[in-house]
């Protein structure tokens, strides 16, 4: 059919590019490390808002327990400050682990940390995959040699020092809140108490520039346009 401007259109033009030569624009196929590559830079950002949301669930809980603790050590102290009760009586009055709200709690928490662990040990994955690409990179190539990126600027290199350095924060501040879970329900000192939940809050192990990290990994990997 002759066209508006003249001469015609091919019915397919599929057919034309196949026999001039021409191919079809398509999307680039990425090589099989490049999509490892990708998957666990989404895996990454996944796994960081999963982890971020049961922080702050576990500061809510470990804000309960510490508010809990405190009114049942006020209380006490009221009770044994206005009667004279039996020494056995005091010694379980002074311990407020034994109260039933209280256990709930600490075993919300525990739960809470039992996910936690679990995202860490996927992080610990994604760093050891990345990891197996770079050795295989450089089994084939040669670590000297020059080779072009597998994305835009970043060597494969890049990607597995990146992974680590967030899988060290995190396997890190774990360990942190694995301490102050067993000390939080224990511990009578309001001051300590409250660092306690300081740290749970704002996480001293996870550094300042991790976002910035993930998401130059996001951009890099195209999950960011630039």
């Amino acid at each position: 059919m002759p066209s508006e401007r003249g001469g015609s259109y091919p019915r397919n033009e599929h057919l034309l590019a196949k026999t001039v030569g021409i191919a079809t624009p398509r999307k680039p196929v990425l090589s099989v490390s490049a999509r490892r590559i990708k998957d666990n830079a989404a895996d990454w950002h996944n796994l960081i808002l999963k982890w971020e949301k049961l922080n702050d669930a576990g500061f809510a809980t470990a804000n309960s327990i510490a508010n809990l603790k405190m009114s049942l050590l006020s209380k006490d102290k009221m009770e044994l400050e206005n009667c004279s009760l039996a020494a056995d009586r005091n010694e379980v009055k002074m311990h407020p682990e034994y109260n039933k709200e209280l256990e709930a709690l600490c075993e919300a928490l525990q739960a809470t940390m039992d996910e936690l662990t679990k995202i860490q040990m996927k992080m610990e994955k994604l760093s050891s995959t990345t990891k197996g690409i770079c050795d295989l990179e450089n089994y084939h190539y040669g670590e000297d040699s020059k080779r072009a990126p597998l994305f835009h600027t970043w060597p494969t290199s890049q990607f597995y020092d990146v992974s680590r350095r967030l899988s060290d924060m995190y396997r890190k501040e774990l360990l942190l809140k694995r301490t102050m879970v067993e000390e939080l329900a224990h511990t009578a000192d309001r001051d300590l108490t409250l660092s306690y939940l300081s740290m749970w809050l704002h996480q001293p192990y996870v550094e300042s520039d991790s976002k910035l990290q993930l998401e130059g990994m996001l951009l890099e990997t195209g999950h960011r346009a630039l």
